[in-house]
């Protein structure tokens, strides 16, 4: 939450932690929303959890899809974060749209989607839901090291500066890159950027 803080000061970033594995942010640029939903998708992905021969479920799907995300783009009627305090369709929605998910204490965890567009107009709704699957579909096919390389892509950082940061090839930067489907990726966060309101 610091470095998002820091690297999305311009565009009002608010962020916290609740009930240890839940976060809300909040964005004065709805256009920024992708990328930093993104951003954490893939930073929690990057995580390389050690492996066993009786691996549980849970930790089988957390390594494949790592955290469920919603994006509201609605109000937020009261939004005081110097107190903490957010409220509003902004949120209604989003932890609707994650509650109604839950996968804790069931039997049998069925997971289709992790990413999720909400919006009071459904046209809208309904664009940015299916680009949010197509992504999700991209993501979950992203090893652990892919998803690090799209974590720095996604910050601006050239290849060139992620391989010094990562101590690998440029070129070993660039495969990664390609494997994970960076352009893809790309033209998708570009289009939110440039259309969303």
């Amino acid at each position: 939450m610091t470095k998002l803080t820091r690297h999305f000061a311009n565009q009002g970033f608010y962020g916290r932690v609740l009930k240890g594995d839940y976060i809300e942010c909040a964005l004065d640029a709805p256009e920024t929303a992708l990328r930093v939903a993104l951003l954490i998708k893939t930073f929690v992905r990057a995580i390389e959890l050690p492996t066993s021969k009786e691996e549980n479920k849970r930790i089988k799907y957390f390594k494949e899809h790592g955290v469920r995300v919603a994006i509201a783009v609605a109000p937020l009627e009261n939004y005081q974060p110097h107190k903490g305090v957010m409220d509003g369709e902004a949120i209604y929605l989003s932890g609707r749209a994650l509650n109604r998910k839950d996968t804790h204490d069931k039997q049998k965890i069925i997971i289709k989607r992790t990413l999720y567009f909400l919006s009071s107009d459904l046209a809208v709704q309904r664009l940015y839901e299916t680009m949010l699957e197509m992504l999700d579909v991209i993501l979950v096919r992203c090893s652990a090291k892919q998803c690090e390389v799209v974590f720095y892509k996604l910050l601006n950082k050239s290849e060139v500066e992620i391989s010094k940061i990562l101590q690998k090839n440029q070129s070993t930067i660039n495969q990664h890159s390609t494997a994970a489907g960076w352009n893809a990726i790309d033209r998708a966060v570009s289009y939110f950027e440039e259309n969303i309101h």
